[in-house]
């Protein structure tokens, strides 16, 4: 079996608890506005790997990472939900605590299976409604939040991430609507804000993609504050 990845970073520290290894697969069936990683888009048919060779990589940061673990990313990893079911099966014969962050746009046996392995999923939650995260992702927010209720089912323990864009999810409604999406969720155990960035457009350029949000600023520090701080009242 083979798989496609696009990166591993050795030292993370923003992708779950502790200091993590986080393994960027490529493919991703979404296209986000806001995406910073349009380079993994497509799954492609060169440097392939099979699970062993990624364990390996992986257990040579064992002494860094042992007491924070290893987060598949992406890309979309559920794309590669069979291939990376293997890879943290090696990887648990280490007891390393293993994070899953997608957009949960992919739900079959295979990736139930890749779940049941994991100890936290890093759930994306793009948009607050329907119509917003179809014209900005081109997925659907009622697949994700099926995925949620899944992940519910099988208590597993959620983290939701939400990037907030200047002028397009930045009011205190659209904070008040994700907490109203997922407080019925005794799984979902964190909320994180995370800002929007413009230091992607050189990766647009080199591909020759347009940025959709190229005259969008990046999201200032101090409404950041504001918005984290609403979070905080309404979701306890």
């Amino acid at each position: 079996m083979k798989g496609y990845l696009h990166s591993i970073q050795s030292l993370g520290t923003v992708d779950g608890p502790g200091v993590r290894a986080v393994v960027f697969t490529r493919g991703c069936p979404l296209r986000c506005a806001y995406c910073h990683n349009p380079d993994t888009w497509e799954i492609s048919g060169k440097d392939s790997s099979d699970p062993s060779e990624v364990a390996a990589r992986l257990l040579r940061l064992y002494p860094y990472i042992k007491n924070g673990g290893v987060t598949f990313s992406g890309g979309e990893p559920c794309l590669q939900a069979k291939f990376l079911s293997e890879v943290a099966r090696l990887l648990k014969e280490r007891e390393l605590h293993i994070a899953l962050d997608t957009s949960g746009c992919i739900l079959n046996a295979e990736v139930e299976e890749l779940l049941s392995l994991c100890d936290l999923v890093l759930l994306d939650i793009k948009m607050t409604d329907e119509e917003s995260y179809r014209r900005y992702t081109g997925g659907s927010l009622g697949v994700t939040l099926a995925f949620l209720s899944y992940l519910e089912e099988i208590g597993k323990e959620v983290w939701i991430r939400h990037v907030v864009v200047p002028e397009l999810n930045d009011s205190e409604e659209d904070i008040e609507r994700l907490c109203a999406l997922v407080r019925p969720f005794k799984c979902v155990k964190k909320i994180e804000l995370l800002p929007f960035k413009t230091l992607c457009v050189e990766k647009y350029a080199a591909l020759g993609i347009e940025f959709p949000l190229k005259d969008t600023p990046p999201m200032g520090e101090s409404r950041m504050t504001e918005l984290r701080a609403r979070l905080d009242d309404r979701f306890k």
